[in-house]
């Protein structure tokens, strides 16, 4: 599907960057450790997608109303621990495997998703893919969505280093560095969007693998239960995870499911 069709392929993940670093021609923004979606709004109808292509308008009615129409937004859809005030990847996780539309409603109510946005893709019937990212910026801090569950990403400039030793001291996962004169470079893996990771350390269970844009879905042990923690993108590739699976039965006694584009 084209952008006049109300979906466009996103611009792959950034590039990793070994270290933050300053710079003039970039600004930073924190990495939201929630599931990236596009959003789109035409004639008067919401509807989020994945990377895949796969709809999942409907676990979220939290984000239907929105202030503006003719509109394609990249973003990040988390939801926050009331307690600790973090991002919580498991609870972003429930509301995507949600089907029944009762609990969609109470985990709506009891789990709400934010919608953080990084980027305008188009905008009242024009392409914005190819406008200069600081230009795309300045339209979307103008834009009310008149929906307190969707906000813009905040970012600064220059400052990469600072702003990572801010993340680093609140636990966060990240910064993205992205030149300020980048085009939104769909389909492809470009150098103009690195990303600095900070890196954490932990035991964790592989509870399955992601089909397409391979991963290994983790948790951690607490108790009798495994909590969800996120997706392992680098490590076994998946014909290698074939080969052993055809050899040795590996994951014989995972219980299967299949939802959008996960096996667990």
């Amino acid at each position: 599907m084209g952008i006049g069709d109300n979906y466009v392929h996103f611009s792959n993940a950034a590039r990793n960057s070994k270290s933050a670093f300053n710079s003039p021609d970039h600004i930073f923004e924190p990495k939201i450790d929630g599931h990236r979606l596009l959003l789109s709004r035409l004639n008067g109808q919401t509807r989020l997608y994945t990377r895949h292509n796969n709809e999942c308008t409907r676990q979220f009615p939290e984000l239907y109303d929105i202030a503006q129409d003719d509109i394609l937004l990249d973003g990040e859809v988390a939801c926050v621990d009331r307690d600790s005030g973090l991002i919580d990847f498991e609870s972003v996780m429930e509301r995507f495997s949600a089907k029944r539309s009762d609990k969609i409603l109470r985990l709506s109510a009891s789990q709400p998703a934010n919608y953080m946005v990084f980027d305008i893709l188009r905008y009242k019937g024009e392409d914005l893919r190819g406008w200069p990212l600081m230009r795309r910026k300045e339209l979307l801090a103008s834009i009310d969505f008149g929906n307190p569950r969707i906000s813009v990403v905040p970012y600064i400039e220059r400052e990469g280093e600072r702003l990572y030793q801010e993340i680093v001291a609140r636990q966060m996962e990240g910064i993205v560095a992205k030149r300020k004169e980048s085009v939104y470079a769909t389909g492809q893996r470009s150098a103009s969007w690195l990303k600095v990771i900070n890196w954490t350390y932990a035991d964790v269970v592989l509870t399955g693998w992601r089909k397409e844009d391979f991963g290994w879905l983790v948790g951690v042990q607490q108790g009798e239960r495994i909590r969800r923690v996120g997706v392992v993108e680098l490590g076994v590739t998946a014909p290698r995870l074939a080969r052993h699976c055809a050899s040795y039965g590996t994951f014989s006694s995972i219980v299967w499911g299949i939802f959008m584009s996960f096996i667990v």
